[in-house]
């Protein structure tokens, strides 16, 4: 039986753009944080609205455009 020791598991590391392409696209973790204020501000669309429903998909546009125009 092997030991879980003497075998080597290797883990991906996430977040960490590859050596080879610098500079491209996102890291996860920016793009975590992004989804997450992206989340909260079509809420407070959401809110502002009376929680009408029905509206969703463009309260996530309106916050996607806003919150992406804030990281330029």
């Amino acid at each position: 039986m092997i030991s879980p020791k003497a075998k080597k598991q290797t883990h991906p590391k996430v977040g960490v753009r590859p050596k080879s392409s610098p500079g491209e696209g996102p890291m996860l973790s920016g793009t975590v944080l992004s989804q997450d204020a992206i989340r909260s501000r079509a809420y407070e669309l959401y809110e502002n609205r009376g929680c009408e429903h029905g509206q969703d998909e463009r309260d996530w546009l309106l916050a996607e455009q806003e919150i992406l125009k804030l990281k330029r």
